[in-house]
C-alpha cells in the first residue's frame, strides 16, 4: 500500500504544506561504477566539530566517514569498529581497554593515545556544548596507557557505554582533522569521500588505487528536504538520509515510490516538554491535563506511517536495559479517548471556576510542514477541552517545546535524566535524586527499584507530554544495498554499498 493511498485527505494537506514541485524522473545518470551520491537534509560545513552542538544529518554524516570515534556503527546498526581495532572490558564492567588501529591525522601525523584521550576529555568537560556531554555520568577517567591504547574507567558499570561512544557526536577531530576512515576533497557544494588507503598494505601502490577507484567513492551534498528529495527523483541522487517527521511532507509531495522510503524502528523520546510552571501551568494536575487530552492516535495517523506508532510513556518501551524495568503506563492509559478529554476538560474547568485565567501557551515546533501539522492537532486537542494556544519558533520563548531524539543507548535511565532539570525542562528535587542514585549503584536490582521510582515521581510530576515514537526516514535506490532499517537510525556512509572486489 502506498503512502499517498494511507493518506486520503490528510495527503492533500500535507502535499499543499510541502509545497514541492519534482521534474519526471530520470534514470542511470550515473553509471554503478561511479561515485554513489547521497543529498543529506541540512547544511554541510566541512569545518563542523562535535564540540558545535547538535549536528545536521550532512554534517553527522560527514564526521562519521572522516573522524570516527573509538567503536561506531555498521549497516545493521550493531557496534563495529572504528579507530579502535579491539577492546576489552574488565571482569567488574567498570575499565573499557581500547587499541588504537595505525591512523594518521589528515596532515600525515601519527595518531597518538594521549591525543585521542585529550578529544575525548573535551567533550565530556563541564563548559562543554558537546551533545552528549551529559549521558556519561558513570565516567572517571580517560586516560592514555601507552601509544595506541586508551582506558575509559567508570565509577560503575555501564554496559551500553559502546553505544555511546559509537555516536557520530564522539567523532574523534583534532583541530579541525580527522584520520578516517574516509577522506574528504570539497568539490563545488559537495564534498567527495574516499577511503583512507589501509597504512599497512603490503603493496601501498596498490591501496591507493584501489582507495581511488570511482566506485569506492561517495559524494555527500547538503542540501534542503525539497531539494533533496528533488536530486533522488530527478537521478541526481541515489540516497537520500536525515529526514524526520518534519519533513515527511515533502516525501509525500514527492511522489517517490514508498518501496525507496526506509523508515528506521528507533527508540526516544518525541512530545512536548514543560519548560515553565507558571500560571495555569503550575500545579501537576493542569499539566496532566494536558497530558491526557492529546488524541495520539490521530495525530500520528494524520501522517500515515503504520511504522511511526503514538507513545505514553516517559521512557521508550523498545529497549531495556538489564531486560527492565518496563516503562510505566500511566493510569489514564486505561481509559477510552473520551473519557481522558472529559478527565482533562474538568481540570481545566475547575481552574477557570475559580476566576483564573489560562494565557494561551506558546508552542515551540519545527517551522516546517511536518511541524505545522502537528501543531494543528494538539492545538486542536488543546482548545477541545478550553487551553489556548499559539506556534512560536523553536528557539523563541515557549511553554512548552518540542523534544525529537532518539535514544542514543540502552540504558533505562536515558529518558529519566533527558526529562529532568535540564534547561529546556522542569525540574523535580525528588525525581532527580532518585536518578542520581541510580546511577551510581552497582546493584541491578536496587538500581532497577530506583528507577521505577523516579519515573513514577516524574509521571505523578507531568514534566511532558509523551506523542510518539521518533520518526527517522531515509530514501534509497536499489544501488544502495546497505541502507536498511534500523533501530540506531545509523547508516554510516561506508557501510551505503559493496565496495568492488
Amino acid at each position: 500500500m502506498t503512502v499517498q493511498g494511507r493518506y486520503g485527505r490528510t495527503a492533500k494537506v500535507m502535499a499543499a504544506a510541502a509545497g514541492l514541485a519534482l521534474s519526471v524522473s530520470s534514470c542511470g545518470l550515473f553509471g554503478e561504477r561511479g561515485p554513489v551520491k547521497i543529498a543529506a537534509m541540512g547544511s554541510l560545513n566541512p569545518a563542523a566539530t562535535p564540540l558545535d552542538g547538535e549536528l545536521s544529518a550532512a554534517n553527522a554524516a560527514l564526521l562519521d566517514a572522516t573522524s570516527q570515534g573509538l567503536v561506531g556503527y555498521d549497516g545493521e546498526g550493531q557496534i563495529d569498529t572504528g579507530l579502535a581495532d579491539r577492546w576489552t572490558v574488565t571482569t567488574d564492567g567498570r575499565s573499557y581497554i581500547f587499541r588504537l588501529r595505525e591512523a594518521k591525522w589528515t596532515n600525515g601525523r601519527k595518531v597518538a593515545a594521549e591525543e585521542v584521550a585529550a578529544i575525548l576529555r573535551s567533550y565530556l568537560a563541564p563548559a562543554s556544548r558537546h551533545l552528549l556531554k551529559d549521558d556519561f555520568p558513570e565516567v572517571e577517567t580517560i586516560k592514555a596507557m601507552t601509544d595506541t591504547v586508551i582506558e575509559i574507567r567508570l565509577a560503575v558499570p555501564q554496559p551500553a557505554l559502546l553505544e555511546l561512544l559509537a555516536q557520530p557526536s564522539m567523532a574523534i577531530v583534532n583541530k579541525g582533522m580527522g584520520w578516517g576512515p574516509m577522506r574528504a576533497r570539497k568539490i563545488g557544494r559537495a564534498v567527495l569521500l574516499s577511503p583512507v588507503p589501509d597504512p599497512l598494505a603490503e603493496d601501498p601502490e596498490a591501496a591507493e588505487a584501489a582507495a581511488h577507484d570511482p566506485a569506492s567513492s561517495i559524494e555527500l551534498t547538503g542540501t534542503s528536504p525539497a531539494g533533496a528529495l528533488a536530486r533522488f527523483k530527478n537521478g541526481y541522487a541515489d540516497g537520500v538520509i536525515g529526514g524526520r517527521f518534519s519533513t515527511l511532507p515533502y516525501f509525500v509531495a514527492s511522489n517517490i515510490g514508498r518501496s525507496r522510503l526506509v523508515v528506521d524502528p528507533v527508540p526516544g523520546l518525541f512530545g512536548l516538554s514543560f519548560v515553565r510552571a507558571e500560571g495555569f501551568l503550575a500545579t501537576d494536575t493542569n499539566r496532566e491535563a494536558l497530558v491526557r487530552a492529546i488524541r495520539r492516535e490521530r495525530l500520528v495517523e494524520a501522517f500515515g506511517l503504520a511504522e511511526w506508532q503514538p507513545q505514553v510513556t516517559l521512557r521508550p518501551a523498545l529497549y531495556a536495559r538489564d531486560g527492565g524495568p518496563a516503562p510505566l503506563v500511566p493510569v489514564w492509559a486505561e481509559y477510552d479517548e473520551a473519557s481522558r478529554v472529559a478527565q482533562a476538560k474538568r481540570a481545566v474547568d475547575a481552574w477557570r471556576g475559580a476566576g483564573r485565567a489560562i494565557e494561551p501557551l506558546r508552542i515551540a515546533v519545527p517551522d516546517t510542514p511536518g511541524g505545522r501539522i502537528l501543531f494543528a492537532y494538539v492545538s486542536a486537542d488543546f482548545a477541545a477541552i478550553g487551553v489556548p494556544s499559539r506556534r512560536v519558533a523553536m528557539a523563541s520563548a515557549a511553554d512548552l517545546r518540542l523534544i525529537d531524539e532518539v535514544a542514543p543507548n540502552d540504558d533505562a535511565l536515558w529518558a529519566l535524566r533527558r526529562l529532568s532539570c535540564r534547561r529546556d525542562t522542569l525540574c523535580n528535587r525528588d525525581a532527580q535524586e532518585l536518578i542520581d542514585q541510580a546511577t551510581h549503584n552497582i546493584d541491578p536490582g536496587q538500581r532497577a527499584q530506583q528507577v521505577s521510582e523516579a519515573e513514577a515521581v516524574l509521571a505523578r510530576y507531568a514534566p511532558f507530554i509523551p506523542l510518539a515514537t521518533p520518526l527517522r526516514w531515509s530514501v534509497a535506490s536499489q544501488r544502495l544495498t546497505g541502507l536498511r532499517a534500523n533501530g540506531r537510525a545509523q547508516h554510516p556512509l561506508k557501510h551505503l554499498i559493496a565496495l568492488p572486489n
